[in-house]
């Protein structure tokens, strides 16, 4: 595929993790694991997007490219849509990779699946997901099954959420919808191993172990 960029976004600041993308994890960053891994990959050019002078240095010391991050694009008043509108109005590339640090446990073959079927498919963005099996309430009511004909677990409904470890888009269909799914997409279904994320302690201690055991 000609013409994609896989940007790295990188916040400098974390809300449930202190420092999350920077603290040694398996001996390393995120940060800098996830600079290995996508530089293997068949893009034309990678950038940090970042507000952290962290995470530029980083960028440099492995030399690709950086963008500094507006503080409110940075900012937990920014909503998703301006987010990923903003991503879309600053990366000048036809196509674009986004790849989260904070999704360690994603393979160099995976990636290389997501971005044949990018290319190969009728869509304008592709998705990690991950099935969810669970039983789902809402104001005190069940979203998912019956109560009075309660299923076993493995028989309720097969939903699917957005895991963000992948995330392959149009440029112009992003700045258009101001979202990383776009009007024709195509969900990509992930390992549960694979979309494990990063978003609490415990979440980042549990990546860890299996990251050390898959290497």
């Amino acid at each position: 595929m000609k013409n994609l960029t896989a940007v790295i976004p990188v916040r400098q600041g974390s809300n449930r993790v202190i420092n999350k993308n920077f603290k040694p994890f398996y001996g390393k960053s995120l940060l800098e694991h996830k600079i290995e891994m996508i530089k293997r990959l068949p893009v034309d050019n990678i950038i940090v997007n970042t507000d952290s002078d962290t995470a530029i240095e980083y960028a440099r010391n492995n030399n690709i490219d950086y963008h500094k991050r507006e503080a409110y694009y940075a900012s937990s008043e920014c909503t998703n849509s301006e987010y990923h509108e903003y991503l879309a109005k600053v990366t000048n590339s036809k196509y674009i990779l986004i790849a989260q640090v904070t999704a360690p446990l994603i393979r160099y073959e995976t990636f290389l699946e997501a971005i044949d079927l990018f290319n190969t498919t009728n869509c304008d963005s592709l998705m990690s997901v991950k099935e969810v099996k669970e039983f789902l309430w809402y104001n005190d009511k069940p979203l998912n099954y019956s109560l009075s004909d309660a299923p076993n677990s493995q028989n309720l409904p097969a939903y699917f959420s957005p895991t963000f470890g992948i995330v392959i888009v149009k440029r112009e269909s992003m700045l258009r919808d101001k979202n990383f799914i776009c009007g024709k997409p195509f969900f990509y279904h992930v390992s549960q191993f694979e979309s494990v994320d990063i978003d609490t302690e415990l979440d980042f201690e549990f990546a860890e172990f299996l990251f050390r055991k898959q290497n």
